[in-house]
């Protein structure tokens, strides 16, 4: 697994593990085919026992879309209890090792692409990494404003970032949304990778394009900033549905708040859960 940071590097102790007690943890999820595809290619993730959270998107249009997404996730699932940052790092690289391999072999056996994007929050003692590849997106909202942690692997955004168009001739580009990486289209996958340091009141929302597509930043900042997070997953899925979904829409939102007080949780433990509530299909909350 090859990384532009530090190709095929898995950041030890010392970059990536805090002494500090974890914080409590309340997450929620969502997934739906949204208004026009048959059938929901996207699958999601929300384990904070694990301190791991997914999207996965069957890359539309290729054969296997579903059984990609569900490969990539199913992996993911089967981590474990890490003993260290390290150990979280190293079993996650693990796994997406084993889904590429496996959606490789497919795709070979077939002639043809088995491939999956995934976005990745990671969560041990205070301290957080994203793991991605594709255009399945994460973001956190920290003191009232939302920013994109990763970058968009596509087509689009890598000409624009080469200075070889404009936002606008972005925007209007026919071939913005083709994707340059993605799990099983390679023999080895390629991601990217951010790091940092948890506080108090953040959230994150790791989402799918289905959702990203009819809804802006400011959207999901409005939805999710202050919400309990299965509640946000739901407005912002009704709110995509409201605007035509032309995509399966998927989302995980994750808060982070102080530790009970009195209560200290092992520095080992990826986090202290305290609600986990189940993706659902339909948009209706719980």
């Amino acid at each position: 697994m090859t990384s532009p940071h530090d190709p095929g590097a898995v950041p030890g102790p010392a970059a990536w593990a805090s002494p500090e007690a974890p914080l409590r943890v309340e997450a929620g999820s969502v997934t739906h085919p949204g208004m026009v595809r048959a059938e929901n290619e996207d699958r999601c993730l929300a384990a904070p026992d694990l301190g791991v959270f997914a999207v996965a998107d069957g890359m539309g249009g290729h054969a296997d879309g579903a059984l990609a997404s569900a490969t990539v996730v199913e992996a993911l699932a089967s981590i474990g209890a890490a003993v260290s940052a390290a150990d979280l790092m190293a079993r996650l690289e693990d796994r997406i090792l084993r889904a590429n391999a496996t959606l490789w072999a497919s795709g070979q056996a077939r002639g043809g692409i088995v491939g999956s994007t995934v976005a990745v929050l990671l969560i041990y003692g205070r301290d957080f990494a994203c793991v991605w590849s594709g255009d399945s997106r994460i973001y956190r909202i920290r003191g009232g404003a939302i920013e994109q942690l990763t970058r968009d692997h596509t087509e689009g955004r890598d000409l624009f970032e080469r200075g070889l168009l404009s936002a606008s001739e972005m925007a209007a580009w026919p071939r913005r949304h083709v994707i340059t990486r993605a799990v099983g289209v390679r023999e080895r996958p390629e991601v990217d990778l951010e790091q940092g340091t948890l506080e108090p009141g953040d959230v994150f929302v790791i989402c799918s394009d289905g959702l990203t597509g009819p809804l802006s930043d400011r959207d999901i900042l409005l939805s999710a900033g202050t919400s309990a997070p299965q509640w946000a997953c739901d407005a912002l899925l009704a709110l995509a549905l409201d605007r035509g979904a032309p995509d399966n829409v998927s989302a995980v939102i994750v808060r982070f708040g102080a530790p009970s007080p009195g209560r200290r949780s092992a520095a080992s433990a990826p986090g202290e859960t305290v609600a986990m509530l189940g993706a659902r299909g339909d948009g209706r909350p719980s």
